[in-house]
C-alpha cells in the first residue's frame, strides 16, 4: 500500500510538472500568434527563426512533444485510478459536494484538447514537416502569415478552434491551480497564485480564440 501511494503521488507530481511546462509553452505560443495580428512581418520572421533554428527543432520541439505525451498519459492513468478508487471507497457519490464540475470532468476537457492538438499538429506541424523534408522546398521567410490566415478561412475550422479553446480554459481553470497544490505550494502567496491561475485560464484561451476569429474575418485577398 505504501508503494502504491508513493507511486500515485509520483504520478501526480509528474502530471503537475508537465502541466506547468505546457503552460510556459502556451505563453510563448500565444505571444507569437498575437504577432500575426499586430505585425505580420514580425510573425514571419519569428516563425521562420523557430522553424529553422536547430535548437528549437531538434531539442525544444522533441521536449515539447514528450511533455504533451507524458501529461496526457499521466492524466489517463490517474483518472483510471480515481475511478477505481471511487468504485470501492464511495457508496454514494454526491457530485459537486465532493468536487467542482470542472475538476470532475478534467478527463473530458483533456480529451477534447488532445483531439484539438491532433488537428493543430495536422494543420501546422505536419504541413511544416512536409514542406521542408518531404517536398524539400526552399526556405521562404514570408510564407507563414499567409499560411496561418488561410487555415482559418473555413468557418468550420474556426469554430472547432474556438470550442477547443473554451475547453482549454476549463481545463486550465482547475488544472493550473491544482498543479501548484500538488507541488506543495501553500503559503501566504497561495491566494494570489490562485487568482493568477484563474485570470490566466480565461485570458490566454480568449486570446487564442480572438486570433482565430480575427483571421477568419480578415482573409487574404488575392
Amino acid at each position: 500500500m505504501s508503494g502504491l501511494i508513493k507511486s500515485s503521488l509520483a504520478r501526480k507530481v509528474v502530471m503537475a510538472l508537465s502541466g506547468l511546462f505546457l503552460v510556459l509553452f502556451l505563453v510563448l505560443h500565444v505571444s507569437l500568434n498575437l504577432a500575426s495580428v499586430v505585425s505580420p512581418d514580425f510573425f514571419n520572421e519569428a516563425s521562420h527563426f523557430m522553424g529553422y533554428n536547430p535548437l528549437v527543432q531538434f531539442v525544444m520541439q522533441p521536449i515539447l512533444i514528450a511533455g504533451v505525451i507524458i501529461h496526457f498519459v499521466m492524466g489517463f492513468i490517474l483518472e483510471a485510478q480515481n475511478r477505481a478508487a471511487r468504485g470501492v471507497g464511495y457508496v454514494m457519490y454526491k457530485g459537486s459536494a465532493n468536487a467542482s464540475w470542472v475538476s470532475r470532468n478534467m478527463i473530458y476537457s483533456g480529451l477534447v484538447v488532445l483531439a484539438f492538438l491532433g488537428l493543430h499538429f495536422y494543420d501546422f506541424w505536419i504541413h511544416e514537416m512536409a514542406y521542408k523534408y518531404v517536398e524539400a522546398n526552399p526556405a521562404d521567410p514570408t510564407r507563414y502569415y499567409v499560411e496561418t490566415v488561410e487555415k482559418f478561412e473555413p468557418i468550420w475550422r474556426t469554430l472547432i478552434y474556438v470550442v477547443a479553446f473554451v475547453l482549454l480554459s476549463l481545463h486550465l481553470w482547475h488544472g493550473f491551480a491544482s498543479s501548484f497544490q500538488t507541488m506543495g505550494v501553500n503559503n501566504k502567496y497561495t491566494p494570489a497564485i490562485k487568482s493568477f491561475t484563474k485570470i490566466f485560464a480565461v485570458v490566454v484561451p480568449l486570446a487564442f480564440a480572438f486570433i482565430a476569429i480575427y483571421h477568419h474575418l480578415n482573409p487574404i485577398t488575392h
